[in-house]
């Protein structure tokens, strides 16, 4: 068995109505990225949608992950938003992949949609364990006038300290039964110690939680947490990318937190293919 990635699989986009893949949560639902609650646009101009109106329908833009700018032309994401298992077929042969930036509510216009010039995908990706679930897009044309997110670098930053309040960002499902919105949600949520999720996750079959590549987020009580269709999406603390949704088992579950691919140990990577300016 795997562990419950967050992405919404193709197959899964394929076999649901194109109404239910785009339908709002119910009246009594409050929010995204369970437990959450709807923000503008303009609160976190660094939230992108990844799309395919090929593979996933118009409904929502096409929208199954998220990813955050962190350059004019780069944008990150989670791995597993590219593998098969997500797409359906490699994500080289899916010729309509793009990114949406500036567009909170998917069912509408806003916003810009950018083609890709490069993607790479993290070759030590660990599809079991989920450790390293790191993916890097690069724009064809510069996303100039979105902002950009400052990056949690250093291991011993603040921002990763337990306790550190953090924010999540995404569309994905509210209720933890494929209700996706069309509008962007946070929830609110916390850095927890790295051995809450060591116990949640010591290598059972819900998956293992590696500390050294991996960021524990949520609340001891359960409640806001990211779910499916919010991976890659921004794990805020500070103003400072620490994290992004990578995978989880269930929900909001009490006992069950999120877990983020880990920034600090991906900033060489991030660095190495930003484009360098000429001098």
């Amino acid at each position: 068995m795997r562990p419950r990635l967050r992405s919404i699989a193709a197959a899964v986009a394929v076999l649901l109505p194109p109404a239910m893949l785009g339908q709002a949560p119910p009246a009594a639902a409050d929010g995204v990225v369970v437990g959450g609650h709807p923000v503008r646009i303009g609160d976190s101009p660094w939230t992108v949608a990844l799309t395919s109106r090929k593979l996933f329908g118009d409904e929502r833009s096409g929208q199954f992950c998220a990813g955050v700018l962190v350059s004019p032309k780069v944008v990150l994401t989670a791995a597993h938003c590219l593998a098969e298992e997500t797409l359906g077929e490699h994500w080289s042969k899916v010729r309509d992949l793009a990114v949406v930036a500036g567009r909170g509510d998917l069912a509408g216009t806003e916003g810009k949609e950018f083609a890709l010039e490069k993607v790479w995908v993290n070759p030590d990706y660990d599809a079991w364990t989920n450790a390293g679930d790191l993916a890097v897009l690069r724009l064809k044309r510069p996303a100039e006038s979105a902002a950009f997110l400052k990056l949690a670098e250093k291991p011993d930053d603040p921002a990763y300290e337990p306790g550190s309040p953090a924010r999540v960002y995404g569309w994905g499902d509210t209720e933890g039964n494929a209700s996706y919105p069309t509008t962007l949600h946070a929830a609110d949520v916390e850095v927890l110690p790295d051995t809450v999720c060591e116990r949640a996750y010591p290598g059972s079959p819900d998956g293992r939680y590696v500390a050294a590549s991996m960021v524990c987020a949520g609340l001891m009580r359960g409640g806001p947490d990211a779910c499916q269709g919010d991976s890659g999406g921004p794990l805020v603390v500070k103003g400072r990318l620490v994290g992004l949704v990578s995978w989880g088992e269930g929900c909001g579950e009490k006992g069950r937190p999120g877990v983020y691919t880990r920034i600090s140990a991906a900033v060489k990577t991030v660095v190495a293919h930003r484009p360098v300016k000429a001098p």
